[in-house]
């Protein structure tokens, strides 16, 4: 039987890193003899809250996580409570809470973190592009949904598209896939159109899918998560390596 796409492998090889489980967050400690900047990664949805195994236990995320080791960065990621598109509210404060932790972290740089959002997480940006304290120092987000999905229940706070014209923001590292549905695509578009273009670090994948970085196991793939992961690492003013 086929694996269903949220469990296929992450497309870049990188040695498995067990986390340190707190809660409802993991920590990725690389080997470290001071504190380090910090990526906490927000998985997307809506994702049932029965489902198993839970978005952090995914292999892209454990992927995510442990190339932030290997890297030389602190990597968090989180399960929050995005059930239902009715529960951003919910999944924004998870999110904001991981974060709090994350700095907390004896191992970690409170002055240098970011936090990166994928698929349906992308709405989550919302809160961050309205306020941008000067710890956050680059906000990334790979095929993100910047606007309700028509017919979602969605608080009208969570639409990026709406709150990054005029924001004062951190850099942003957005990835973007060539085969992403139109709808989407079309407000990715908008957003692009409307942010600080000096302040946008866009990477495309031209024939990369939704989710392509565990469903498109290319060079193509594997050459953007390493430029995406390159730039959010220069904006936390390291190289990583």
């Amino acid at each position: 039987m086929a694996l269903p796409d949220h469990l296929q492998p992450f497309v870049l090889p990188v040695e498995t890193v067990t986390p340190d489980r707190r809660g409802f967050v993991d920590v990725y400690l690389p080997e470290a003899t001071e504190p380090r900047p910090a990526i906490v990664f927000v998985h997307g949805g809506p994702v049932p809250a029965e489902l198993r195994p839970t978005p952090r236990d995914w292999p892209v995320y454990r992927g995510y996580g442990s190339l932030a080791v290997s890297r030389g960065v602190v990597g968090v990621t989180v399960d929050h409570r995005l059930h239902h598109p009715a529960a951003y509210p919910a999944a924004a404060e998870d999110v904001a809470e991981a974060v709090r932790i994350t700095r907390e972290l004896p191992q970690v740089d409170a002055d240098r973190v970011a936090v990166w959002f994928f698929s349906g997480g992308g709405l989550l940006l919302s809160d961050w592009l309205r306020s941008s304290p000067s710890w956050l120092r680059c906000l990334a987000a790979t095929y993100p949904l910047l606007a309700p999905l028509p017919g979602w229940p969605v608080d009208p706070a969570f639409r990026p598209v709406d709150v990054v014209a005029g924001s004062v923001t951190p850099p942003i590292v957005l990835t973007r896939a060539g085969l992403e549905r139109p709808d989407v695509a079309a407000v990715v578009e908008e957003f692009v159109a409307a942010a600080d273009s000096a302040r946008l670090d866009l990477i495309d994948v031209p024939n990369g899918r939704h989710g392509f970085d565990m469903l498109d196991h290319t060079e193509e793939s594997r050459s953007a998560v390493i430029q995406a992961f390159d730039t959010v690492l220069a904006h936390l003013g390291c190289s990583g390596r």
